[in-house]
């Protein structure tokens, strides 16, 4: 298995093989940990979206930073996942948070999947508790050159592509942490969930494929993703991947894009202060 998705049946005829990873984290301040020690899939470990997937906060960094090297390798060491582990993550939330662990190691080069349909379409038992592996060693690996956009280079790309809900790239609705609400300037609205079919698993290529090529994505195309943290953004870049598309994160996202008031913004579907300045 090569892509960046597995199934239930899949895993569970390989259960004994892999790591799994069990990232629920929720918006609302619930705690994942909580959910995870409630019920989880047989010897999932939990990883924290805040401390395990990210550096600390920073005005410049955004809510979610991307983490050093040094910093992924030893928090994944802890949890006992090791270099030449075959991973499998999951949430209850259509793979929005456990996409970010996902691809973070693809773009390592070190095999990780999403569970389709996340813990909901487990037929198993699931166990309670808290599961801890024996920790590990790993090697640091510097993230690979062209994979992240900076604030200054993100709006360089032919495709900006935003992965919140579309009220929140209006502008409509804003989140409390948030200094501004909008989206960056020349964005499109690619709300991750538009990903998924009813059920929470990932939708056919085919209509993935056709989903993208409406919001200009088209073969060769330079794109750029972002959402408010960096977190959800892998969703959509799983999703392109999944269509052949390799796109690049803007790790800071909204988060660090809104706190700083130098930088421009728009609202509704598209125009930004300054046009609207003009108006």
């Amino acid at each position: 298995m090569t892509g960046p998705l597995v199934d239930a049946d899949w895993l569970g005829a390989h259960l004994d093989e892999v790591v799994v990873v069990d990232v629920r984290w929720y918006l609302d301040g619930r705690s994942g940990r909580a959910a995870h020690e409630s019920g989880h899939l047989p010897g999932a470990v939990w990883a924290d979206v805040d401390t395990d997937l990210s550096a600390p906060p920073t005005p410049g960094g955004g809510r979610h930073p991307l983490p050093t090297p040094e910093g992924f390798a030893d928090r994944l060491g802890r949890l006992g996942i090791a270099d030449d582990a075959v991973v499998v993550a999951y949430d209850d939330s259509g793979g929005a948070y456990a996409a970010r662990l996902v691809w973070l190691l693809r773009l390592l080069g070190q095999r990780a999947h999403l569970l389709d349909g996340g813990i909901q379409a487990w037929p198993g038992e699931l166990e309670t508790g808290a599961t801890t592996r024996e920790p590990v060693t790993r090697t640091a690996v510097e993230w690979p050159a062209g994979a992240f956009r900076t604030a200054d280079t993100v709006r360089d790309s032919e495709v900006l592509l935003d992965a919140r809900a579309h009220d929140r790239y209006t502008g409509q609705n804003v989140l409390p942490s948030d200094v501004r609400s909008g989206h960056i300037p020349g964005a499109r609205s690619a709300f991750w969930g538009d990903n998924l079919n009813g059920d929470g698993t990932l939708a056919p290529v085919e209509r993935l494929r056709a989903h993208y090529a409406a919001l200009g994505v088209v073969p060769g195309a330079d794109v750029a993703v972002y959402c408010g943290s960096g977190v959800t953004a892998c969703h959509d870049l799983l999703a392109l991947e999944r269509i052949g598309v390799r796109a690049s994160l803007y790790p800071g996202s909204w988060s660090a894009w809104s706190a700083d008031t130098t930088r421009p913004i728009a609202t509704g579907d598209g125009h930004s202060e300054e046009e609207q300045a003009r108006a």
